[in-house]
């Protein structure tokens, strides 16, 4: 069972690490994929950044809570669902290393109570920004506004691609794109999640990797 958690106040919490460089380096080449970053300008990013160590099975958002966090995945694997009118769990994205989690679609930016919930699926650490933190970077290295929309776009994108494949595709060619995607996945998740995120039960995926092994 998934710890029935607050995360805005009962995350587990570590204190910001004395030489985060590492982890900073990670996040740094990550953002700067898209748009490129002075130091100065990655000095004031790293500022506004929140470490943060959650363990597994937390609930880190909760359906009707306000979101008020962007995560960056250091390290783990996190889970984004609703629950459906039969009650059923419907993942929409899996978050990994190097991966952003949030509720940006509406608690963000809408101002409106969270549709989804946020679980990890593995003991986790994050880096997080406040809506409040984030307008605060953007003031003071504006580049980043744009890093981010870029960032928003891709989403977009990939959220397009997702629903427009679960009309055209088959379930076997969803399975396969879903394993190019995320390859590490399968060894890390229970089937039960792969079949949510891919639309099909559980029992019919066991069926699609059965025929596939066969092959």
């Amino acid at each position: 069972m998934p710890y029935m958690v607050n995360f805005k106040t009962h995350f587990l919490y570590l204190s910001k690490l004395k030489n985060p460089t590492k982890l900073y380096t990670q996040i740094n080449k990550s953002i700067s994929r898209y748009v490129s970053f002075s130091q100065e300008e990655f000095d004031i990013f790293n500022s506004l950044l929140e470490y943060k160590k959650v363990p597994k099975k937390t609930i880190m958002l909760h359906e009707g809570e306000m979101c008020n966090f962007e995560a960056f995945v250091i390290k783990g694997c996190v889970r984004k669902y609703y629950i459906d009118a039969n009650g059923f769990e419907v993942i929409l994205q899996f978050a990994i290393e190097d991966a952003w989690v949030s509720d940006i679609s509406f608690s963000i930016y809408e101002d409106k109570p969270s549709q989804v919930f946020i679980e990890t699926l593995e003991d986790c650490e994050f880096y997080t920004f406040t809506p409040e933190s984030k307008e605060l970077l953007f003031e003071k290295a504006p580049r980043f506004e744009r890093a981010y929309r870029i960032l928003m776009q891709r989403s977009l994108a990939v959220t397009q691609n997702r629903l427009f494949h679960n009309i055209s595709q088959t379930a076997t060619e969803k399975y396969l794109e879903f394993l190019e995607l995320y390859p590490t996945i399968p060894q890390r998740v229970a089937q039960h999640y792969i079949a949510s995120y891919l639309g099909i039960s559980a029992e019919f995926l066991s069926k699609v990797r059965t025929k596939l092994a066969k092959q």
